[in-house]
């Protein structure tokens, strides 16, 4: 199985995350060849070293009309998300009074202070329906924005048509998602895993008042993720990161037993005691075929019709093997184990069946390590026409046995019973 591991220990923002899966790709240079030829209106990525706490990695300038981050004509001042001692300051110099919310990202430490722009998720939706990008593509993108604009409607009690977004919707936001997006379609993971997300503490002081660390957007985002604060004051998730990480990671943890074969270093802009990174670990997690997952869980509240239509779902799922025993439960009341044999691979859709389809509020774990027979299909001619044999070998014994639905069929059939035909075909 082919894993990508983020490691958010220094939290995450768009521009590190491109950055750091930009590093994984054999030829990042064609990557940017490629980018820079999408069609985001006026945007142009620029790829630098950066080295942090004396690790090289990559920095990611996105170059809107020529004008970087932090070079624009309105004054936008940022204490940086990960300056100790002091937290955010936002200072917006604006033409005219805007009466909706704005959504703002302070993407991985960036000093910010450009032309700002104003686009509600429509307008965002056309700018990246005519990008040259598939249409899977299109979809993750416009799925990440539509995180954060519900976790601005659930913040500040506004409907999410009416969201407009403030930084997070000027064309350097849309290239960070779009690259993160693509990058990953290109990398092609069989599974996204991530550490615990470390977003900083203390406070962020901008226009609109004082604000708690995580922003209330970026915790409404990161609702159901672990989630952790640490001694540097400041923001070190950002509205962009959270839903980046939320959209495409299925589980947060520690890193697992993986053969790493790439690794890269997305860097923020300034410097700290710590390396101001993403890093993103490649590679691959063997799952030897004997290693077998026992889920269960005991029920005493469903009827036999519900329980048959569960374990079939459970086998739809990918579990292996499903069965029933009959156990007594508290109370003196009789009830049921019911569990499925699977492996790691299709575990989460294992018990995603599990809480769908029963009534029970926990499911166990048991990694069992099993022996088994190597096995074989063959198709045998027979008087009764082709039928498949499973033959099984190994520890010095041979076993042949045919297959069941190929004898029921055939008995159907020929009106036979299951034991004439077995005695037929020998």
């Amino acid at each position: 199985m082919r894993i990508l591991y983020l490691d958010c220990s220094m939290g995450a923002a768009g521009d590190m995350l491109t950055a750091a899966l930009l590093e994984l790709l054999p030829d990042p240079e064609s990557f940017l060849e490629k980018l820079n030829g999408l069609g985001i209106p006026g945007v142009r990525f620029v790829r630098e070293p950066s080295v942090k706490c004396g690790i090289t990695g990559t920095h990611m300038k996105v170059l809107v009309e020529g004008i970087e981050e932090g070079e624009g004509i309105h004054e936008h001042e940022h204490g940086h998300p990960y300056e100790h001692g002091h937290s955010h300051e936002h200072s917006h110099e604006h033409e005219h009074e805007h009466s909706h919310e704005h959504l703002h990202d302070h993407d991985g430490g960036h000093d910010h202070s450009h032309p700002h722009s104003h686009s509600s998720l429509p307008e965002i939706e056309q700018i990246v329906d005519h990008l040259e990008l598939s249409a899977k593509v299109k979809k993750d993108i416009l799925s990440v924005y539509r995180l954060i604009a519900e976790a601005e409607s659930q913040v500040h009690g506004v409907p999410v048509p009416q969201i407009h977004f403030h930084e997070v919707g000027t064309m350097d936001a849309v290239a960070d998602v779009t690259a993160v997006c693509l990058l990953i379609d290109v990398l092609a993971p069989d599974q996204i895993l991530a550490s615990p997300v470390h977003v900083g503490s203390g406070q962020v002081h901008c226009a609109h008042g004082i604000l708690p660390v995580p922003a209330p957007a970026t915790a409404q985002i990161l609702k159901d993720v672990p989630i952790w604060s640490g001694r540097i004051r400041g923001e070190l998730c950002t509205p962009t990161g959270a839903a980046l990480l939320k959209h495409f990671v299925s589980r947060f943890c520690p890193m697992p037993q993986m053969s790493v074969s790439g690794i890269g270093y997305g860097m923020g802009k300034k410097d700290f005691e710590a390396a101001n990174c993403v890093r993103a670990m490649l590679g691959k997690q063997e799952i030897p075929e004997d290693l077998v997952l026992e889920l269960s869980c005991n029920v005493d509240d469903m009827t036999a019709e519900e329980i048959s239509f569960a374990m079939d779902r459970l086998f739809e799922a990918g579990a292996r093997e499903v069965y029933t025993v009959p156990i007594g439960m508290k109370k003196s009341r009789p009830g049921v184990l019911l569990r499925a044999m699977c492996q790691e691979n299709v575990k989460d859709e294992v018990l995603a069946a599990f809480f769908r389809h029963t009534s029970t509020l926990g499911v166990r774990e048991t990694a069992t390590r099993r022996y088994i027979l190597d096995r074989r299909i063959e198709t045998r001619d027979t008087s009764l026409g082709p039928v498949h044999c499973k033959i099984s070998s190994g520890y010095g014994v041979t076993r042949e046995k045919y297959e069941y639905d190929d004898l029921n069929r055939i008995a159907s059939e020929q009106g036979l019973s299951l034991q004439e035909v077995r005695r037929i075909i020998g």
